[in-house]
């Protein structure tokens, strides 16, 4: 059998397979239908980036009731958008969100460019978004690897080095595998998905239900669990600070602030705290430093027990909390004064929600 033979036939056995094994979610088409709309596309690619299925169909259906078309996400306040998102966490992804909905709204009447290159100008795209969009919501052959195309493929043709070591030759797999067929190019991106998500798992494949099992060389060698290789982690560097959860004296309301537009967490809502540092804060004068009412510090300030831990991408956080009643002063800047029964209406990071919830647990009284 000839390579482009191999690679039709594989294509064949994945989309039978698929058409009577695929999970029904909420931003896909049938197989053999229509496809989606690409804003549903678009929408569900950016909140699957590092993100587990299970977590984004709710914030999917939320999107979609509170915006059904690009055209109302573009119209918009940014605030709205970044408080829908919160607890799905890569606040980045929020923020080119809107910005590219906006983008499509304003240059493109509302319709998604119809080749990966100009999908790759619009904020928050990448390769593989576009090459998703392009072939899922258009039609069009293109190859999206994502990680789970990535393991599936490692496995099928047995690569024992790890994946970082082999992006190209991945791609290219997934290239013939696209463009062996001009037909069902969006079946085929989905298919391929799904076998990784379902079947081909990161750990204890299910190799005897695979439709490629009798041709994947690592099942063939036994080695299919052993695959990928994995590159050694590198240790994340922590950091540690102090927040202050304060309550104002006569009406409880709590002090919040926004954090800037740009960098970590941007345009998010937090309790106010120390910055985030390599080393542990010593000294009680360094924390009160950065108090956020200097005029108004409390004379008693309740230290609870235990800390707050948050794992971000690149580092893990610690913090410490410190509570107390302050007067309800008028506020400038990025501070305000939110009551606890409105908290949901802001755009609270999980963090921040993390350190309200221990706050409470460690001080039931304070509130």
């Amino acid at each position: 059998m000839t390579a482009a033979a191999s690679d039709k036939n594989l294509r064949n056995t994945v989309l039978t397979w698929y058409g009577l094994h695929h999970r029904s979610l909420p931003w896909r088409s049938p197989p053999g239908t229509p496809p989606p709309p690409a804003y549903h596309v678009w929408l569900s690619e950016i909140m699957l980036q590092q993100t587990v299925v299970k977590a984004v169909i709710p914030y999917f259906l939320k999107f979609i009731r509170q915006w059904p078309r690009i055209e109302d996400l573009a119209a918009a306040p940014l605030d709205d958008v970044l408080t829908a998102w919160a607890g799905l966490g890569y606040y980045a992804r929020a923020r080119n969100l809107h910005k590219c909905a906006q983008t499509v709204t304003q240059d493109y009447g509302g319709e998604f460019p119809a080749t990966a290159e100009e999908l790759q100008k619009l904020p928050g795209i990448g390769p593989y978004t576009a090459a998703a969009i392009t072939s899922i919501a258009l039609n069009i052959p293109a190859a999206a690897v994502d990680g789970n195309v990535e393991r599936v493929l490692t496995r099928y043709h047995a690569i024992t080095t790890p994946i970082r070591d082999n992006k190209k030759q991945l791609k290219s797999f997934a290239e013939r595998l696209a463009y062996a067929d001009d037909k069902n190019a969006g079946d085929l991106t989905q298919a391929l998905m799904e076998l990784g998500a379902t079947l081909c798992t990161p750990t204890k494949p299910a190799c005897p239900a695979c439709p490629w099992q009798k041709t994947c060389l690592a099942h063939q060698q036994g080695i299919a669990a052993d695959l990928p290789k994995r590159a050694p982690k590198q240790v994340k560097p922590e950091r540690h600070g102090t927040a202050f959860f304060l309550s104002a004296e006569n009406s409880g309301k709590l002090l919040l602030q926004k954090r800037p537009e740009s960098g970590l967490l941007g345009g998010m809502v937090e309790f106010p705290s120390t910055p985030w540092r390599d080393s542990i804060y010593k000294k009680e004068q360094d924390i009160l430093a950065h108090f956020p009412l200097p005029g108004h510090i409390p004379a008693v300030f309740r230290k609870l027990p235990g800390r707050v831990t948050h794992h971000f991408t690149h580092f893990t956080l610690h913090l410490t909390v410190w509570a107390g009643s302050v007067p309800e002063t008028t506020l400038s800047g990025s501070l305000f004064w939110a009551a606890e029964k409105d908290l949901h209406k802001y755009a609270l990071p999980s963090v921040m929600k993390k350190l309200h919830d221990h706050t409470l647990k460690e001080n039931k009284s304070f509130l």
